[in-house]
């Protein structure tokens, strides 16, 4: 039998595989029992293991080792911020009531703000973006300058899982502590990838995961500051500053210590070889493919700082007349791996939420692909994509694609709920 030629592999944004040192710290852990709540030595073992990552995951994000609260991922690390913080906030004042939240953030930060909507009485304020997907600061300015007594908290994502639009995290604390109001970071897409100092950043919170980075999946942690007051979701045992119940992972917490210092470690380097992959795609594809665009920053546009305004890996393209889930398969058949980034609810494709807060039509938002690259993507990956692309998208346009759909995108601060 012939060689297989791998597939190309550039959904990293989803997922990206474990690092070997990852793997290697883990599989020895597994291999040890041990509970680090036990007193036993076994048990003083898991945790002396447990408070070593502690430390080091620390150092790896500019933060105080009591300042991690470990968790099952960054699902439940925002879910744990958002709903402990309003809960905490409201503890003695009921008028504060209201969320503010980028109308680009992922799920796992906008379903519990909305739950809270729905069940606790919460006003959900989704933020306006640019075309780029980047924060108007001037809206946030205004809702905090008329509502600040009654707002719990604001929550920005670092940088956009879908677009990779980097966000003004600086200036959004600023704006928000001249208030008092508490500031939550979904990082998840950032950390190891940018330089993410939970310090310097003056945020209140933040949400990390291992496995964006190269450490297992079912780990992450809450970084949150020892002033800041949570209401806990979990009940039960009192571990993780009693915010966290659970049994601690002692092989998850190792792994990843281990990976995200060896992104640390190698992030100025891997940032420049992943930013020229991108830029190689995305030349290609605007050249190859008529009616592609780039959605999100251009891929050397800065922010006020100096720093990327996009993150490096990230690729972001529409198709005319496509549709996504149509190109998505297209391409996996031809050993392409890449994602759609829109939702999916009850087996019904649904446009981004992302790309129509940027303004386009759902007509325009369904011909969506991202690629993402990470440690293992390489330039064989760019020249499959750009050999196989043309025919995909000419045979995703001759498939059709559903009537053109009304724009749908806030103009302004857009609210959600009421007081239950």
């Amino acid at each position: 039998m012939g060689c297989v030629t791998p597939p190309a592999y550039l959904d990293h944004a989803a997922t990206t595989p474990m690092s070997p040192a990852a793997v290697a710290a883990y599989t020895e852990q597994l291999a040890i029992a041990g509970n680090p709540s036990s007193l036993h030595t076994a048990g003083r073992a898991a945790r002396r293991v447990v408070e070593e990552a502690r430390e080091s995951i620390a150092a790896s994000l500019g933060a105080r080792p009591s300042e991690v609260v470990l968790t099952a991922g960054g699902t439940e690390a925002d879910n744990l911020a958002i709903k402990g913080l309003f809960w905490a906030r409201r503890t003695g004042r009921p008028e504060r009531t209201r969320v503010l939240v980028s109308a680009v953030e992922h799920h796992a930060v906008l379903d519990p703000a909305f739950w809270l909507a729905e069940h606790a009485g919460a006003e959900i304020v989704l933020l306006p973006v640019d075309a780029t997907g980047r924060l108007d600061l001037d809206a946030l300015a205004a809702e905090l300058a008329a509502h600040a007594e009654e707002t719990a908290l604001v929550s920005v994502m670092w940088a956009n899982n879908e677009i990779g639009t980097v966000q003004p995290v600086a200036d959004v604390v600023r704006l928000a502590h001249a208030h008092g109001v508490p500031v939550h970071c979904d990082a998840v897409q950032a950390a190891g990838i940018l330089p993410v100092d939970f310090g310097a950043s003056g945020l209140d919170a933040m949400t990390v995961t291992a496995h964006k980075l190269g450490g297992p999946v079912g780990v992450g942690a809450l970084v949150v500051g020892r002033t800041v007051d949570l209401v806990p979701v979990l009940h039960g045992g009192g571990q993780e500053r009693g915010v966290r119940s659970g049994t601690v992972d002692a092989a998850g917490a190792r792994a990843f210590a281990v990976a995200l210092a060896g992104a640390v470690a190698a992030r100025d380097a891997e940032a420049a070889r992943l930013g020229a992959l991108r830029d190689e795609l995305v030349t290609g594809v605007l050249a190859r493919v008529p009616g592609a665009t780039l959605r999100g920053p251009a891929p050397d546009a800065r922010t006020d700082d100096g720093g990327v305004a996009r993150l490096p890996g990230n690729a972001h393209l529409t198709f005319d007349g496509c549709e996504g889930d149509s190109l998505l398969y297209l391409l996996d058949s031809v050993g392409v791996e890449a994602s759609t980034g829109s939702a999916c609810q009850a087996g019904v494709p649904q446009p981004s939420h992302v790309l129509l807060a940027l303004g386009l039509t759902e007509h325009e938002a369904r011909g969506a692909l991202r690629f993402s690259f990470g440690a293992t993507s390489t330039s064989a990956d760019v020249a499959r994509v750009l050999d196989v692309l043309p025919g995909v998208v000419e045979r995703a346009r001759a498939a059709g694609l559903a009537s053109p759909a009304r724009r749908s995108v806030p103009t302004g601060p857009t609210t959600v709920g009421g007081a239950a």
